[in-house]
């Protein structure tokens, strides 16, 4: 979406993830990680989606997504930070939960690959809860952190369109694909209607059109 909201042109590199795509030698050459998206731009790579958006509207500082002031600024790399701590003990048990559960098995192969690449302890431990299944207590555990997230949310979107301040920003980026996959998965967001108007307002814009539905159209 920041690409698109800025029209910059750029080129995919698509890697199927359901195929293990992403769990190989070369990939983790590029993302330690092993996982999606990364960024190469002049020779420069990002491997975070909040720093990939972060330096593409610093390095392109036309039509900027960032706010002025400095408390907003302040709050906008907070809305970030936050998307990023609960992505994986969050967002992703929740889907995985309830809607991939018992789908992803893989092969013990594709363990030792994975195991032999992977460095990071909680990547790690989570992908062991993919293949085992994750329990309803840690299910309950990362419905409670969303909902103190789209409650805060849903508390400032009452009073304005967007998470920070009176402009479309990064911290709104950042939270389009949370929103995206837990509707996907069935989170109830029935409760925080001034969410889900904010999430109406965003697939009206162009860059959620070509930047999400483009190459997802549904979850």
């Amino acid at each position: 979406m920041t690409l698109e909201e800025k029209k910059l042109p750029w080129t995919s590199h698509h890697l199927d993830i359901t195929k293990k795509e992403h769990i190989t030698p070369e990939y983790f050459g590029i993302n330690p990680n092993g996982v999606v998206p990364t960024l190469v731009h002049d020779g420069v790579v990002i491997i975070e989606s909040d720093d990939i958006i972060d330096y593409i509207d610093q390095t392109f500082p036309e039509t900027p997504l960032h706010p002025v002031a400095a408390e907003e600024l302040e709050s906008m790399y907070w809305w970030m930070k936050s998307a990023v701590e609960i992505h994986v003990k969050a967002v992703k048990t929740f889907i995985y939960f309830h809607k991939m559960q018992g789908k992803m098995k893989q092969t013990d192969e594709q363990k030792d690959a994975y195991e032999k690449l992977q460095t990071n302890e909680e990547l790690i431990a989570f992908h062991k809860n993919t293949d085992k299944g994750f329990t309803a207590e840690q299910a309950n555990e990362a419905v409670a952190m969303l909902d103190h997230f789209f409650k805060l949310a849903d508390g400032i979107l009452q009073n304005r369109d967007w998470l920070v301040g009176e402009q479309f920003t990064l911290a709104d980026i950042t939270w389009v694909p949370m929103h995206f996959t837990l509707a996907g998965a069935d989170y109830d967001f029935s409760r925080f209607p001034a969410v889900q108007a904010w999430a109406s307002r965003l697939q009206e814009r162009e860059s959620f059109k070509k930047g999400v539905l483009d190459w997802c159209p549904t979850f």
